[in-house]
């Protein structure tokens, strides 16, 4: 893979290259928000002007964010995997994300799932599984993957989601989300999700510009999932928020370069991290 050459990427293979790029980006820099060295491995293998065309194409408060909203469902991971030795985390619309080398603690047993184009670019540049990490190829809206998951015996999981259920309808994340709760109550899930009013923004931005992907749904409160189960077994939980993070709110000098968040309600939680747990434990 040395030498590899972006430029003989297609258009949606380049565009799944960029969060890798921003995570290099930041990476590299001396107050770096997200230390990730496999993503500066990985784009020092291809184009030398990658990086430059993406600091030019995004904005520096929105890098930002995506470094914070990585720290943070890093963070949940590890302490997850510090309480639970030896359990299973599912990535979720993975990409060429490399969380896995973030995070691992030498036992996890780690899956890493995203569509068969995406995960046949990812085992062309940054290679395949091993004893304690698999790559599923499928649409996170079939079932299949869940029974190879599950098949793995009685393990305790966590399902990691970063930019993905944004791009879902609602109806499509509820059947997931309780699917998870059905097939794996007491699993912890973590997700980032955008408010209706930065939906609308950035919709209106692809339909001016015609670059991206319209978003379909917004998360407006993050307790709204606790209501979406019909109903939960006597004594047992549902779903339950066990936190919340809204990267506009960190108190870090390059997000402070930008006063509107911190005074906006409106922006100041455009864009968070939900935290919940899917059932199996007592009320």
């Amino acid at each position: 893979m040395n030498g590899m050459d972006d430029q003989k990427l297609s258009n949606v293979e380049k565009t799944l290259l960029i969060p890798l790029y921003i995570r290099a980006m930041e990476s590299r820099r001396p107050d770096a928000l997200l230390k990730d060295e496999r993503a500066e491995e990985l784009v020092r293998r291809l184009d030398s002007d990658a990086v430059r065309r993406t600091a030019a194409l995004t904005e520096e408060s929105g890098r930002a964010v995506i470094a914070l909203k990585g720290r943070e469902i890093d963070r949940i991971a590890r302490e997850f995997l510090a309480r639970h030795p030896g359990a299973a985390v599912v990535h979720i619309g993975c990409g060429l994300d490399t969380r896995f080398e973030r995070v691992d603690d030498g036992r996890v047993e780690w899956y890493d799932l995203d569509l068969p184009e995406v995960i046949a670019l990812r085992r062309r540049l940054a290679g395949g599984e091993d004893t304690r990490r698999r790559l599923l190829a499928g649409s996170v809206l079939e079932s299949g993957w869940m029974d190879a998951v599950g098949a793995q015996g009685n393990r305790t999981y966590l399902f990691l989601a970063e930019g993905v259920f944004m791009y879902f309808e609602e109806a499509q994340v509820k059947r997931l989300v309780l699917s998870l709760l059905d097939r794996f109550p007491g699993a912890e899930l973590a997700f980032d999700a955008f408010s209706p009013f930065q939906v609308r923004v950035h919709n209106r931005k692809v339909d001016r510009t015609g670059i991206g992907a319209r978003l379909q749904w917004a998360l407006k409160n993050g307790r709204d999932l606790e209501r979406w189960p019909p109903s939960a077994p006597p004594g047992t939980d549902g779903i339950r928020l066990l936190e919340e993070f809204f990267p506009f709110q960190y108190p870090d000098r390059r997000i402070r370069r930008f006063p509107i968040v911190l005074v906006l309600p409106l922006i100041a939680k455009a864009v968070g991290v939900f935290h919940y747990r899917l059932g199996g434990g007592k009320s």
